[in-house]
């Protein structure tokens, strides 16, 4: 298996696409139940894994950025309609900059709330991005909270076309993001 994009995405690529998507999903589920938990100090443990896994997502999601700068993108599988390979490529290039944007949100609304200095898994202080700043704040809250049901939508609709393709166009468009699969016969 080459590590560069060649004619299906390669290891390096593929770890981190499956590690984000991993994160992503323990990112969410996370953020969605934590609202509901006492405030108790599991309560604060809570909130301090939710925002140290956005930001190693943030970290990952720059490396992969940088790796696909310099491994590039393979091209799309033969056959594939023009129309939809565009839909494909800005799906993906909107998909990026939402798994940026959603931990910078998340990073300012902790910033601009004034809460206490945060952590990274307890190892590492992170600076703020802002003072504190109600409206600032809010503005940042609301922000993430979109843009996380704008993002289940788009991994929503990339997951089902890659699954289109696999069960019904049955081609190597999924296949090529897997560990280890080969191309069809």
């Amino acid at each position: 298996m080459t590590l560069k994009n060649i004619t299906r995405w390669g290891a390096v690529s593929q770890a981190f696409h499956w590690t984000i998507v991993l994160l992503l999903l323990v990112v969410a589920v996370v953020g969605l139940t934590m609202g509901e938990l006492p405030r108790t100090p599991k309560y604060f443990w809570v909130y301090t894994a939710h925002k140290s896994i956005g930001l190693t997502i943030l970290a990952l999601a720059l490396l992969r950025l940088g790796w696909r700068l310099y491994a590039g993108a393979p091209p799309p599988v033969a056959g594939t309609p023009r129309l939809q390979a565009m839909v494909a490529s800005v799906t993906h290039w909107a998909l990026y900059a939402l798994i940026f944007a959603m931990p910078l949100s998340g990073w300012l609304y902790d910033s601009a709330s004034g809460l206490r200095p945060f952590r990274w898994f307890g190892l590492a202080e992170v600076p703020k991005l802002s003072p504190p700043n109600e409206g600032l704040a809010d503005l940042a809250n609301d922000a993430h909270e979109t843009m996380f049901w704008v993002l289940v939508l788009l991994v929503a609709a990339h997951a089902g076309a890659a699954l289109y393709h696999h069960i019904f166009q049955r081609d190597d468009t999924l296949r090529r993001m897997l560990p280890g699969r080969r191309a069809r016969g």
